[in-house]
């Protein structure tokens, strides 16, 4: 190159652009460089304003830009503006979305051995226990329906309750009656009597106020995160009916594409996060929201018998006896698999 520069033969214009394509190599492919930024996308269903958003994801975004030095930008895109909520991980899966947040059990028979965490008869103290019951137990099942992406993490609603627009103290009261349920929720208000309508959380406030359902089974939050203290007027308190749990995914294409240096930045930010934020971020909110509901919007709150819980335990049993029958069906072992996360809730009681 020296030697044709000498004699002239190559202009100086077209030197400086072939200095400036070799400065840009970096870009065609493989891992970002030091020198790259490799800006990401991230898809969820909660509004700007929920705790999620402003609590988990932005912070975790600015930890990770500061970590790898700007290499890696994350955009989030909350409310379902990108992607709907129930085609997040598919999305996220395919491209559509570089890395996304919602709940497995918004796409029911994707996700069968994820299912055992949801189960009814499963005691979970609170969202801290539940949520490390979780991640504990996926890394220790490693389940297939879950290696299309690479997860940053899992969290848990932990414990829910019955929030109704007609007062529920009894099966009685309970039978028959529209209340809106997704995953294994949905098959455990059916044993219970109850009619579940399945439909994503963002959907939920409209239909109470319409009466199109007459109640919700979730975590305590939705009181006041979801506004659905608004539209309900009951608590039923059914600490053994509900567990629900939301993935924050990567597509693994653009992960391989973040430096191993940035990715060994980014997973300790992972579990910083994990420890410091996610398992307890449905515990602080249910009971805030708990007391706004009570004190503020003055909901009635029942509390079941022991003879009345005992026979909605008896009734909600076949439930997993039902998703051990699957598994087995499906060429897993149900019973280890159930007994898997049994042991880790005694682990974490």
């Amino acid at each position: 190159m020296k030697n044709l520069l000498k004699k002239g033969c190559i202009p100086l214009a077209i030197v400086l652009v072939i200095s400036l394509l070799g400065g840009f190599t970096g870009c065609s492919g493989g891992t970002v460089s030091t020198q790259d930024t490799l800006e990401l996308n991230l898809a969820h269903f909660w509004s700007s304003t929920h705790p999620v958003e402003v609590e988990l994801v932005q912070p975790w975004i600015a930890a990770v830009r500061e970590a790898t030095e700007g290499r890696v930008k994350i955009t989030s895109y909350p409310g379902e503006t990108l992607i709907p909520s129930a085609e997040i991980y598919e999305g996220v899966k395919e491209g559509v979305a570089d890395m996304g947040l919602s709940c497995f059990s918004y796409t029911r028979g994707q996700f069968p051995v994820l299912e055992v965490f949801e189960l009814p008869g499963i005691v979970y103290n609170d969202s801290v226990a539940a949520t490390k019951i979780a991640w504990e137990g996926i890394r220790e099942l490693n389940p297939k329906e879950v290696q299309d992406t690479t997860l940053m993490m899992v969290f848990t609603t932990g414990p829910g309750h019955l929030f109704t627009r007609n007062p529920v103290k009894n099966l009685n009261d309970l039978k028959g009656l529209e209340i809106r349920a997704t995953g294994l929720s949905a098959a455990t208000l059916q044993a219970l009597g109850a009619t579940p309508v399945a439909m994503p959380q963002a959907e939920a406030y409209e239909a109470l106020s319409k009466g199109v359902v007459k109640g919700n089974l979730g975590p305590t939050e939705i009181l006041k995160g979801w506004n659905q203290a608004e539209v309900t007027k009951y608590i039923t308190m059914t600490p053994f009916l509900y567990n629900t749990l939301f993935f924050f995914t990567m597509n693994t294409g653009k992960w391989d594409k973040i430096s191993e240096e940035d990715q060994k930045a980014i997973q300790g930010i992972n579990q910083k996060f994990f420890d410091e934020v996610a398992c307890g971020l449905w515990d602080k909110q249910n009971e805030d929201a708990y007391s706004y509901a009570v004190n503020e919007k003055g909901m009635e709150v029942f509390e079941l018998s022991d003879d009345e819980m005992a026979a909605w335990t008896d009734l909600v049993k076949p439930v997993q006896d039902d998703f051990v029958s699957k598994m087995d069906s499906q060429g897993f072992n149900g019973r280890e698999i159930l007994d898997t996360v049994q042991g880790l809730s005694d682990k974490y009681k």
